[in-house]
């Protein structure tokens, strides 16, 4: 038997829905921004624009959030459907919302950001030419879409001087060469090397194993490993890097 609180509430939600139905209607998309580090050079997955206003420029993998979805699902079904890729970690970044951004009216985007080993991280879908282009080569790109892939650029280089994210595209076993080639190549620019590694060895997390570098061109150099342990279980913290 309804009761009359059940009525009241019944009538309230119906009060909250016209209300929601008269409201602009503004469709929401999501753009998932992934960035690659392979042979010391930054990189971001693209693929061919499939409007016919942008016939043959890149854009970024993106799609419509449906009404039913959290953003966060909605960035990770466009990942897995655009690149068959269900191993990558996504973070919210921003959100664009000028109203001329898509050709045929308002529509928000919410950016999704991620960085990865492109070595461990395999393409299982290759629709509209997707595949991995240098970051440093992206000129004209679809909708806004380079304003985007430079926001999130801007977002990745704060980041990682602000978190060890860097080492998770690292071997386990590292070069102090490697650690800088992989700084040098996300935040594009030459770093003096005595101060880096200076910066580095003050933080207090890198563990000498005792090897070193074989079957390279150059003097081998010690090899180290992140103490992702320490780094977790103390109150000692990023410091974050200023170079």
């Amino acid at each position: 038997m309804t009761t009359d609180l059940q009525l009241k509430q019944e009538g309230l939600i119906k009060d909250a829905r016209k209300l929601v139905e008269s409201y602009p209607r503004v469709p929401i998309t999501v753009d998932c921004v992934i960035f690659g580090f392979d042979e010391n050079e930054l990189k971001v997955l693209l693929i061919r624009s499939d409007l016919e206003l942008f016939k043959d420029k890149w854009s970024l993998l993106g799609d419509f959030a449906d009404d039913n979805e959290i953003l966060d699902d909605s960035a990770y079904r466009v990942l897995r459907e655009r690149t068959g890729m269900d191993d990558v970690y996504l973070e919210q970044v921003k959100t664009f919302s000028k109203p001329n951004r898509h050709p045929g009216g308002r529509v928000l985007t919410v950016a999704y950001c991620s960085l990865l080993n492109i070595e461990h991280h395999q393409l299982k879908k290759m629709d509209n030419e997707l595949h991995w282009h240098s970051v440093k080569t992206i000129k004209d790109m679809a909708f806004d879409h380079h304003e985007i892939l430079n926001e999130c650029y801007a977002w990745l280089q704060k980041r990682i001087q602000e978190h060890p994210l860097g080492f998770n595209l690292l071997p386990e076993k590292f070069s102090l060469r490697e650690l800088q080639n992989l700084y040098e190549a996300i935040l594009d620019r030459k770093m003096d090397r005595r101060n880096f590694r200076k910066k580095f060895f003050a933080m207090d997390f890198l563990i000498d194993t005792g090897l070193y570098e074989d079957d390279v061109p150059h003097r081998p150099g010690k090899l180290y490993q992140f103490d992702f342990k320490k780094y977790g279980d103390t109150k000692k913290k990023w410091s974050g890097i200023d170079f």
